[in-house]
Formats: structure tokens, sequence, C-alpha cells
């Protein structure tokens, strides 16, 4: 049975991959272990850790207070309250991970701002 040179092509391009399978496995082990001898030379130069986790007690609070007043989602759409809960969810956020974070109020929180929350974001409750 004879068969079409786009055939035979695709064949031989099949044979190829599998043969060069463990090469490339082989260069994707050799890739992650150089990515894993960088990150820990890093590590042991800065030798401070990853600023992202650092301790708490290096955090200096700021004696400013952020106030969001929730007052006002009885007269918003349920779109405009999500957008307002990413906001807070990212304010929150940011505030954490700040070098100097400032002390974050919600007042008059409830209403549909607070079962949006209690639907997407049952951590909220834990917030401090």
């Amino acid at each position: 049975e004879s068969m079409s040179k786009r055939q035979r092509k695709k064949l031989l391009k099949q044979k190829q991959w599998e043969e060069q399978k463990d090469l490339r496995r082989q260069k994707r082990k050799e890739k992650r272990q150089k990515r894993k001898l960088e990150r820990q030379s890093k590590l042991d130069f800065n030798n401070e850790g990853n600023d992202r986790k650092r301790m708490r007690g290096e955090v200096a609070p700021s004696t400013l207070r952020l106030i969001v007043d929730c007052s006002f989602d009885d007269l918003m759409v349920l779109k405009d309250v999500k957008k307002l809960h990413k906001q807070i969810q990212r304010c929150y956020a940011e505030n954490r991970k700040a070098f100097h974070p400032v002390q974050f109020y919600l007042t008059s929180h409830g209403g549909q701002l607070k079962s949006n929350m209690n639907e997407n974001d049952k951590g909220w409750v834990n917030w401090k």
C-alpha cells in the first residue's frame, strides 16, 4: 500500500518527536534544577528571605487612618457593589504588604456589600 508524501512526513515527524522525548524531558529537568539553584543562591546571598513573606515585626505601623464609608451601598446597583468589594479587597491586601500600613476601617458595613462579601469572600471576617 503506497503512502502519500504528506503521510510519510507526518509519520517521520511523529517518530522524531517520540525519539526526542527523553531529551526534552532531561532539558526540562536541568532547567528546573538550574532555577532552583539560582533561587537558593539568591536566598543565601540576600539572607533576608522573601520580601513578600517578611516578618511582621519589621513593619512600622503608620499613624494615618483610612476610613471607607459603606453607607451608600443602597444607592448602588449590584455591579457597583461588586466593584467596591474588589476595591476594598485590593486596598486591604496592599495595606498588609506595605512597609508602613495605615489603620484601615470600614464603617456602616451592611446591606448589599455585606451580603456580597459573605457570598464571595468568606475570609473577610478574619480581617484585622
